[in-house]
């Protein structure tokens, strides 16, 4: 029997050079023992060198991939396992594609609860201040279910670059001084600090998010166990939150039924059409009393629609801002997370990108009228964050009628399409941005529509270069309907 001893738990270097030269030596797996230093067996067999390698091996970079990963797990066997897997390549090399098999199903196994104990990491690990002589560190603990803490550390390097920080767990900690990371043994629960006077304010900014209507606590429970919510502070609120969740949904019920006002508005586009903008039977608007006629009275309604699901999970209505006598009117898409708390239109990152634009282009943005096609932040919950969803055409067709409505009211000499779901609220069809790009078209009730790019395009662009030049494609693109507009206006 041939003992390996490696250096660490998750030693993938020490076990990948000691597998090839037994591979390539033909040492069966039934004769090769791998232990951990300082884990070994009083009465186990010596340690015996690995084999000068006798020939070269090759494997599948997918089984690489693999073997990086199940290292990390806490299974006792998992690189006598990976071994026999390398064996078994060498004569048979589709054998990870074979998923029934069953030293490849386990392998699975494994590797599926590395990755998920990693994920859970990332997402529940929380570093509070900690002052020190030379500056503050940021602290977190941690308790990972298998040994991760190696092969996460550089995630957390590269996310929080700038911070001095550790991760404490009982078996490693993880340490970056801004430069470099380093390892220690194991510490305890009492090396991290308990809290900091930020998470008040995180805790306040948890609560008002919550929303009742969504809560599903075995899925929650599922994706956030329990073990982990001593170390988060927002989990503290948790059980308060989850036992007045039924009172909450009610009130939030009775709070978005609509008022009398707000039952005049139309059905959604495409249940009543006889209106040249689309909003519903004639001029009344389609429910027998005159349309809104001031932007003011729009405001109002629209506070309270409920004309599609989206305003059940958003915080609120984000309505248009801008004079009432805009010649310029910008349509977005919908609000993002930043404009559904702050209930103002684009003032989150692309808002900052556009309002550049904006000053380049030598429009002043006080006297512009700026909105969305949508007015409900459409977004999916990924931990603690807030993801951007694309609005469906239902969704778009559902709030046209606010739009229309806007502009019936501002009567702008141009209308400007931010992005493809802009054109479609404005057009009624779905457009290609380069094609449209860059000149004027009217639209139905006789008005003038540009279309251009939306700011966050620019914001997703990763090369430099491309994104300056694209900035500048955009300003030239807003400096164009800046002369358009001072042409019509001199009619």
């Amino acid at each position: 029997m041939r003992q390996i001893t490696l250096a660490h738990p998750a030693d993938y270097e020490g076990w990948r050079t000691a597998a090839r030269a037994l591979a390539a030596a033909q040492i069966p797996p039934a004769e090769v023992a791998f232990t951990v230093a300082g884990t070994a067996d009083l009465f186990a067999a010596r340690d015996t060198p690995a084999p000068a390698p006798t020939r070269a091996l090759t494997v599948p970079k997918a089984f690489l991939d693999l073997a990086q990963t199940i290292v990390c797990h806490r299974d006792p066997e998992r690189f006598a396992l990976l071994y026999a897997a390398l064996t078994r390549l060498q004569h048979t090399r589709a054998l990870l594609d074979d998923a029934a098999d069953p030293l490849v199903h386990r392998l699975n196994t494994l590797a599926k609860a590395v990755r998920r104990d990693i994920h859970k990491m990332r997402a529940f690990v929380r570093f509070r201040e900690l002052p020190e002589a030379d500056g503050s560190r940021f602290v977190a603990w941690f308790e990972p279910d298998h040994h991760i803490v190696r092969a996460n550390t550089p995630f957390f390097a590269r996310r929080f670059t700038a911070m001095r920080w550790s991760i404490l767990t009982p078996e490693l900690c993880a340490h970056w001084d801004g430069e470099n990371a380093s390892f220690t043994p194991g510490a305890v629960r009492a090396d991290a600090p308990d809290g900091d006077p930020l998470e008040a304010t995180w805790a306040t900014y948890y609560a008002s998010t919550f929303n009742p209507a969504r809560l599903k606590v075995n899925a929650m429970t599922k994706e956030m166990p329990r073990k982990y919510w001593k170390n988060m502070p927002e989990t503290a609120l948790v059980p308060a939150l989850i036992a007045g969740a039924q009172a909450r949904m009610t009130a939030m019920i009775d709070a978005s039924a609509p008022s009398p006002s707000a039952l005049r508005a139309p059905p959604p586009r495409g249940e009543d059409r006889s209106s040249p903008l689309g909003g519903g039977g004639g001029e009344d608007g389609g429910g027998g009393v005159a349309a809104p006629t001031t932007l003011a009275h729009l405001r109002t309604q629209a506070a309270t629609c409920t004309r599609c699901p989206l305003y059940v999970p958003a915080t609120q209505t984000v309505f248009g801002e801008g004079p009432a006598d805009a010649r310029l009117v910008f349509v977005g898409e919908q609000p993002g997370d930043q404009e559904d708390l702050a209930g103002h239109p684009f003032v989150g990152p692309a808002g900052q990108v556009f309002d550049r634009a904006l000053a380049q282009a030598g429009i002043d943005r006080s006297r512009t009228y700026i909105t969305n096609a949508v007015k409900h932040f459409k977004f999916e919950p990924r931990g603690k964050r807030r993801i951007h969803a694309k609005p469906g055409t239902s969704e778009i067709d559902a709030c046209r009628w606010w739009l229309d409505q806007e502009r019936a009211v501002l009567k702008p000499l141009i209308t400007v399409a931010l992005g493809a779901t802009a054109a479609r609220s404005l057009t009624g069809r779905t457009v290609t941005i380069s094609r449209e790009r860059g000149r004027p078209f009217a639209l139905a009730d006789g008005s003038e529509a540009w279309i251009t790019v939306h700011p966050s395009f620019l914001l997703r662009i990763e090369d430099k270069a491309a994104a300056d030049e694209e900035f500048a494609r955009f300003v030239a693109d807003l400096a164009a309907i800046r002369d358009r507009v001072g042409e019509l206006a001199a009619q």
